[in-house]
């Protein structure tokens, strides 16, 4: 059983996003108000809380939303799961679409930290059924 950490947004793609701690998921698009919402197989990003953790100590400087993740989830290694995979949050259903991206060039994320985690850890789901996520929310591996 996982949790989420931080529900993001932004305004523009390719930018760092905001935690604003809910949102609403839009059945076939993404999370409202989300640069990167559409009709497409990367509506929502996810990206495993832990791998933050792990870069900060390293000596990162980041915090939620800064590489561009909308939803930051502890107890999941998202990478190692397979296409196809379906997650529930209350009452939405996410399904992975993609594991991994390749990166803008050096893109205003990088630029910033020096590093990102996100073309090598986010994964990338289309929304199955929408609903309402927010921080402190259960976020499982549908079992059926």
């Amino acid at each position: 059983m996982g949790k989420v950490i931080a529900v993001c947004i932004s305004e523009k793609r390719g930018t760092v996003k905001r935690n604003i701690n809910e949102c609403n998921v839009i059945d076939g698009y993404g999370l409202e108000n989300d640069a990167h919402g559409g009709n497409w197989h990367r509506q929502i990003s996810l990206l495993s809380y832990e791998k933050v953790v792990d870069f900060n100590e390293r000596g990162g400087n980041v915090v939620d939303g800064d590489f561009g993740e909308n939803l930051l989830i502890e107890g999941y290694d998202f990478k190692t799961l397979p296409i196809g995979t379906k997650f529930k949050c209350n009452d939405v259903i996410l399904e992975l679409t993609q594991v991994g991206k390749e990166c803008h060039s050096h893109c205003e994320i990088f630029k910033r930290v020096g590093e990102c985690i996100m073309p090598r850890e986010g994964v990338f789901t289309k929304v199955i059924h929408g609903g309402k996520i927010k921080v402190g929310d259960k976020f499982s591996i549908c079992t059926e």
